[in-house]
């Protein structure tokens, strides 16, 4: 890590100031050139354990930047994972408060809830699906406090990996009951149908990624638990929304997600 523990700490502070705020903060990397993902972590670490403290829970984890479609969209090639905290699940059919988040985009995810835990280093696909008690339709809503022109992987892993919310739809499936490689994602906005895609887009499968963020948490000291929310990653682009924008996803046999921004 290149950041002083001070430094570490002051920006923690301020994207919570932000997040608090719904406001923006100057670029990180504009400010510390030198600042590595390790940074970003300890970043996010510090970010994370304060809001534990202040009474919110750790519900799961969100992993991004998984897709050719995401990894196209934002310039970045390099996975990264966040957390998801209690007061950010909706249900399907929810009326999410745009007011809530800054720069507010949805994007198309399958979720997994886990059965048991799953500790690195060398997991695999296999091991991530064993440990998985089912799937289920998500749609996660990004929400970003670092100014975005010229943003890094740094800056996105420093502000949560740019999570907002996860909104859940009501079909779940055991990995054993469908393929979830061909899991189609229909996104349409006030009627409109604006991004299509696949499951298979993240990394081959999408508990590719859970086996993935097992891995990369074990260097962090962490493993992924029993009753986890897994966010796995968006196989299609970031959609724009504002007030009064309907959403609907249709994911074929694993039903659909309905909400609405006010």
């Amino acid at each position: 890590m290149s950041l002083s523990a001070a430094a570490i700490a002051q920006i923690a502070a301020e994207l919570a100031d932000a997040d608090r705020t719904h406001g923006m903060i100057p670029r990180i990397t504009a400010r510390y050139p030198d600042a590595t993902v390790e940074d970003a972590y300890a970043i996010q670490g510090v970010w994370r354990d304060a809001q534990q403290a202040a009474g919110r829970r750790l519900v799961g984890r969100k992993i991004g930047l998984t897709s050719k479609a995401m990894q196209q969209a934002t310039g970045i090639t390099e996975p990264d994972y966040g957390v998801i905290l209690d007061d950010t699940v909706y249900r399907s059919g929810a009326e999410i408060p745009v007011d809530h988040f800054s720069n507010v985009r949805i994007e198309v995810e399958l979720a997994f809830v886990m059965r048991e835990p799953l500790e690195g280093p060398d997991r695999t696909l296999a091991d991530a699906l064993a440990a998985v008690e089912y799937a289920v339709p998500a749609l996660e809503v990004l929400n970003s406090h670092v100014e975005m022109e010229g943003r890094t992987i740094v800056d996105t892993i420093a502000d949560n990996a740019a999570y907002g919310a996860i909104v859940l739809g009501d079909v779940q499936k055991r990995p054993d009951e469908i393929d979830l490689r061909w899991v189609p994602g229909v996104l349409s906005k006030n009627g409109g149908i604006e991004e299509t895609g696949v499951a298979a887009g993240v990394l081959g499968h999408p508990a590719t990624g859970v086996a993935w963020l097992a891995n990369k948490l074990h260097q962090h000291g962490a493993r992924l638990e029993a009753g986890e929310i897994i966010l796995a990653g968006s196989f299609t682009r970031p959609m724009w929304v504002a007030r009064g924008d309907e959403v609907l996803c249709d994911y074929r046999e694993m039903g659909t997600i309905a909400c609405r921004f006010v």
